[in-house]
């Protein structure tokens, strides 16, 4: 009952549909001066936002009474078949690959769309013709799932109905970290003291951080960084940086370093593998910052994975686990250690 309330218009909830694009596919939305989605917003009445940025992935937010958001998917679907359709003239291709969008669900909303056994999901399935999976895993650094729905633009449109018609019956449970996409990868290079980064044929300043980062490796404190005595980051000599290393041969950053791309996730990257650290249970609190925000920046600058033990009885110590390629675990050391640095030295830096 409740669908056909929402599919008559006549259930008039607000809603908000995120979906994950390509740039290619958020180019197309936008068209020519913007005019494709000005189009799409006064056609359908929904608003309709592009995330900032030069990203592969782009999150494109809908948002208004569900009427309006099912004008505004009719309306990308549509364009998309016709974006298909313009490129098989081209090629010799003779199946029509079907038209597919990825919607990015909070996680918390994903049980409900699966259903008891999957049930739910093989109705959607089966009433739509479209096909619906749903990710095993969360986005990175995110509580959110993706979803993706592929089939013809009726069957599409037919799904979204009733995918809002689930996340309208099921909530989202507790707070959700929205997915947002990392910037396209580029080399940074370190020169004079500054980080920069290569567009085209010129070297642009990078933002603060790794200007900082870089500074800190500069400042040649006497620290090893934990339980590593040799350099684990391809391509500079980071095992040293934090400061002399055991044999105390003091090995200096060269001036011009040029460091892998500290974009995780968009390389093809070394299977991950874990790396287990104890720190006193006394300076666990600069690692984690005051409601955990320099432990987030430590995870989203080296694109680790970080879990924090929960303190055991009479221990003073807790076990810290970092998961991810050796270069995300050298980095998320390294600036672990540069947080401890700065606790047990003063220096306040990071």
């Amino acid at each position: 009952e409740m669908e056909s309330k929402v599919s008559e218009g006549g259930l008039n909830v607000t809603l908000t549909i995120r979906l994950l694009m390509h740039g290619k596919e958020v180019g197309s939305i936008i068209g020519k001066k913007g005019e494709t989605v000005k189009k799409m917003r006064e056609e359908s009445g929904a608003r309709i936002n592009i995330s900032e940025g030069n990203c592969p992935e782009r999150i494109v937010t809908i948002t208004g009474p569900t009427d309006a958001i099912f004008k505004a998917f009719a309306m990308i679907a549509y364009k998309f078949e016709e974006d298909i359709t313009n490129s098989m003239s081209n090629s010799t291709a003779t199946s029509k690959p079907p038209v597919t969008l990825r919607l990015v669900v909070p996680a918390s909303q994903c049980g409900s769309l699966i259903g008891k056994g999957g049930s739910k999901i093989k109705e959607i399935r089966e009433s739509t013709g479209a096909q619906v999976q749903v990710a095993g895993d969360m986005l990175p650094n995110s509580t959110e799932r993706a979803v993706t729905i592929s089939g013809t633009p009726d069957a599409i449109i037919q799904c979204v109905k009733q995918i809002c018609v689930v996340m309208l019956e099921s909530p989202p449970k507790g707070a959700t970290i929205p997915y947002r996409p990392k910037p396209a990868s580029t080399p940074v290079i370190f020169a004079g003291g500054q980080a920069y980064t290569i567009q085209g044929q010129y070297a642009i300043p990078h933002p603060d951080q790794l200007t900082k980062l870089h500074q800190l490796a500069m400042q040649q404190t006497p620290f090893t960084p934990l339980g590593q005595t040799t350099p684990a980051f391809p391509g500079c000599s980071l095992g040293s940086v934090a400061g002399k290393q055991r044999s105390s041969v003091s090995l200096p950053l060269p001036a011009l370093t040029i460091f892998p791309c500290i974009c995780p996730g968009l390389d093809a990257s070394p299977p991950a593998s874990t790396h287990e650290l104890t720190i006193p249970n006394d300076l666990i609190g600069c690692i984690i910052g005051r409601q955990g925000t320099k432990i987030n920046e430590i995870r989203q600058m080296s694109g680790a994975q970080i879990k924090i033990a929960n303190a055991t009885e009479g221990s003073s110590e807790r076990q810290i686990t970092i998961t991810g390629t050796p270069a995300n675990i050298s980095l998320a050391q390294y600036l672990i250690n540069a947080r401890l640095t700065s606790e047990v030295t003063g220096m306040g830096a990071l």
